[in-house]
């Protein structure tokens, strides 16, 4: 079920970026009086699932889901359609057309994608606000995981600055973000009272950027024992734990964070334990209970936001608009650094590309329209800028061929842009595969 959902929630966002996406090409191809043969969401080759032809374009639904297409007469395209071009130009053809119209037509796409991207945004914005959890605000600091802890954290400290820039939100992501983006050399914290900077290791960029680390967390914020879910039959459940008891003490031994326990009981698989509990905030309660044998007791702890208090941003309409095309540009801006991080060898290519399974997780298991729509902003952002690098078969390739022709008034000739066309094809399916192949390797490791 949860893969359905995934699948269901990536179909859907891409059906919708890419009939965009297409109709950023098809109206102005029409408005410049040329005509458009095909408009098609999923491509088609031998069959189609739905076809109905209105005028000149028969509007369709393929069958392979790896994007869609309007085939647009006089164009050389991934149709590698010979027998047209072979023909005298007809006034209707995209060839026929000034190369400023032509020009237009084939930015079309990826202009739609980025307004898109940036309304989406503010959209989300204006409908959801931002809620974020104030560093000031977690009293107790963090708990440092095993990457974390690598790095030269440890719990209990509280993170200032990364890179230099203050750590307003307290979001483990924005310090990876740090490191792996912007190559942030240092993490400033406060260790007992004391303030100091801890150096980060140039190797970092690649480790936190694999994709074996992709899900693991630096840190959490750490905070207290209190049983905010108890699985049924589990030692909690049967010792007579209840939602909302404090634990502070494992065999006598104050455990007054919730790692500090899981950690102590982590050493004590399969063993009858005591376990001291505060009740209703006045009664302390003695219980006895046995771990499973991973050393564990089925209680899911009350997260940060049952302790600390959260901010939230709300927006009015006008306020969105222009903060949804800051967050979008801050993404594009990201992924540009990222792509001169793989560059420069810092980020290998292979941990960092992924396919429609990657896509798909990231969707998470629950249909949160909140999430749907802030993927929807991102993909519709990746494409736009995937779409404008310069590889023939890509509209960027295109818009590349036009400047040279406007700038140097020399056209390429038909056959040049068919080979390269073909070239650029080839290269575009061989990404895709590798990306997915990528994803079907990761799953039998």
């Amino acid at each position: 079920m949860d893969i359905l959902i995934m699948a269901g929630q990536l179909m859907l966002s891409l059906s919708i970026l890419i009939v965009l996406h297409e109709m950023g090409h098809f109206l102005p191809a029409r408005l410049f009086g040329t005509r458009v043969e095909k408009f098609y969401l999923f491509f088609d080759p031998w069959f189609s699932l739905l076809k109905k032809k209105v005028g000149d374009t028969e509007y369709g639904i393929g069958w392979l889901p790896l994007g869609g297409y309007v085939k647009i007469s006089g164009m050389i395209d991934e149709s590698f359609d010979r027998e047209q071009m072979e023909q005298e130009p007809q006034p209707w053809e995209f060839r026929s057309k000034p190369a400023w119209q032509r020009l237009i037509i084939m930015l079309g796409g990826v202009t739609v994608n980025f307004v898109l991207g940036f309304l989406l945004y503010g959209m989300v914005l204006f409908i959801w606000g931002e809620e974020y959890l104030p560093s000031k605000n977690v009293e107790f600091g963090i708990h440092a995981d095993s990457l974390g802890v690598e790095l030269g954290l440890q719990d209990g400290d509280e993170i200032l600055a990364i890179g230099g820039n203050d750590f307003e939100q307290f979001n483990e992501r924005a310090i990876i973000r740090e490191i792996v983006i912007n190559s942030a050399s240092s993490i400033d914290i406060r260790r007992n009272g004391k303030e100091m900077q801890l150096p980060i290791d140039a190797k970092y960029i690649g480790i936190l950027s694999s994709h074996e680390n992709k899900d693991k967390r630096l840190f959490w914020a750490r905070v207290p024992f209190v049983a905010g879910e108890i699985m049924k039959d589990s030692p909690a459940d049967k010792g007579g734990l209840e939602i909302e008891d404090k634990i502070i003490a494992l065999n006598e031994t104050p455990t007054p964070f919730f790692n500090e326990f899981a950690t102590k009981a982590n050493t004590l698989k399969s063993q009858a334990i005591k376990v001291k509990v505060l009740r209703n905030e006045s009664d302390t309660v003695l219980l006895n209970m046995t771990t499973t044998e991973d050393g564990k007791i089925g209680v899911a702890p009350y997260g940060a936001t049952y302790f600390f208090d959260t901010e939230k941003l709300e927006y009015t309409a006008a306020e969105a608009l222009p903060a949804g095309v800051k967050k979008g540009w801050d993404f594009l801006s990201d992924q540009i650094k990222a792509f001169g991080q793989i560059f420069k060898s810092k980020i290998k290519a292979s941990e960092s590309l992924g396919g429609f399974a990657s896509i798909g997780k990231m969707f998470g298991n629950e249909w949160n329209w909140e999430r749907f729509w802030t993927m929807t902003a991102i993909l519709s952002l990746i494409l736009a800028f995937m779409n404008l690098l310069p590889i023939p078969a890509l509209d960027g390739g295109h818009v590349m061929f036009l400047l040279y022709e406007m700038v140097s008034g020399r056209k390429p000739s038909d056959k040049f842009l068919e080979y390269a066309t073909m070239a650029g094809f080839v290269i575009v399916i061989g990404l895709v595969l590798y990306a997915n192949g990528l994803d079907i390797l990761r799953i039998f490791k």
